[in-house]
């Protein structure tokens, strides 16, 4: 009897020093593991779906090689982390190397993968369109039609029959499934900000309302790429109005004959300044019947806030500069300086 308590009483020290034993290294695989970086440099793309089970979400990792092996990062999960948050549904994005500490925190977090892209100042719809496109968000196409579609116009309650000027400049970050009218809703929410923040510093004597300031201001956008010109831009700019005088604003005249041929061009014939049209400031007076591009915070700004001068006209020095003048006699100077003389000395 006695010899079988003794054999017993070995076989039970046996396996507890053996469950110990395999307990133990368990333990320091998982802690191995938990502590051990993986992954290269590469980035590697995880989709989530929704109602997707702890298990799911960790052999979705491991098979992407976020985490080095699925088995033993499920036995760290359940047994030594025993998170009790959920993993969430979306587009991930890893760059190693990782611990698996840092790639879970993602996915309980939710922090998904962002499609990021930057709008410059003064781009129209179309050349915001291709932007967008190349963000791989939605197509260039449905953007297009999206912005020039009247109703959708309407439904964000942009007082014009698209989307022109309203686009704001900015640099967007949104995930993957953000539909177009959501990116264009953005945009547009981003142009009434900043021109409340416009507005409630606009000089004491201007009464433009907003499709008229985004207007106005999409032409100093066109106008200059100077910031310290643009409030003087817009000076003569109100001054002409004030007079009732034609604007006679180059940018309106290519925006019309690119609503006029579908083509995009810089460069203006007399054709086109002779040619009607309700973007023509050459031919018809007041501000044009919409926005000729996205103006950005300063041109907003601008046009709401103009300096005080006395000018009426600008002539370009062809480096991104102007000559302003308050008088026709000061004006034909200039433009038979800069527009005359100074060509006529490039010529070889």
């Amino acid at each position: 009897m006695k010899r079988l308590l003794a054999v017993v009483g070995a076989l039970l020290l046996a396996g507890l020093a053996a469950a110990g034993a395999f307990a133990w290294v368990t333990w320091h695989e998982l802690e191995t593991f938990r502590t051990t970086p993986h992954g290269g440099a590469e980035e590697k793309v995880v989709v989530i779906p929704p109602g997707s089970s702890p298990r799911a979400v960790v052999r979705a990792l491991a098979r992407a090689g976020v985490l080095a092996d699925g088995e033993v990062a499920w036995r760290y999960v359940h047994w030594l982390k025993r998170d009790r948050r959920p993993f969430k549904a979306g587009e991930y994005a890893f760059a190693g190397p990782l611990t698996p500490d840092q790639a879970l925190e993602r996915v309980y977090k939710g922090e998904i993968k962002l499609y990021r892209f930057t709008v410059p100042e003064g781009l129209r719809v179309e050349e915001t369109a291709e932007i967008v496109g190349r963000s791989g968000l939605a197509s260039e196409q449905s953007f297009t039609l999206l912005a020039r579609d009247p109703a959708v116009a309407r439904s964000l309650g942009v007082p014009f029959d698209s989307l022109e000027g309203y686009l704001f400049p900015d640099t967007y970050a949104f995930a993957r499934g953000t539909t177009a009218l959501q990116i264009a809703e953005t945009m547009v929410r981003r142009t009434r900000e900043e021109y409340a923040i416009a507005s409630a510093a606009r000089g004491p004597d201007v009464r433009l309302d907003e499709g008229e300031a985004v207007t106005l201001a999409s032409i100093i956008e066109k106008e200059t790429g100077q910031p310290t010109e643009r409030p003087r831009i817009s000076c003569v700019f109100h001054n002409r109005l004030a007079r009732h005088m034609r604007l006679a604003t180059d940018p309106t005249v290519m925006y019309a004959t690119f609503l006029r041929t579908g083509r995009w061009s810089r460069n203006i014939s007399h054709a086109d300044l002779r040619t009607p049209h309700p973007y023509n400031t050459y031919l018809v007076a007041g501000l044009p019947p919409g926005p000729i591009a996205s103006p950005g915070a300063a041109s907003l700004r601008a046009a709401l806030d103009p300096i005080a001068c006395q000018d009426l006209f600008f002539v370009s020095r062809n480096d991104g500069t102007h000559v302003f003048c308050p008088d026709l006699a000061c004006h034909e100077a200039a433009v038979h300086r800069w527009q005359v003389e100074y060509f006529r000395q490039k010529r070889p």
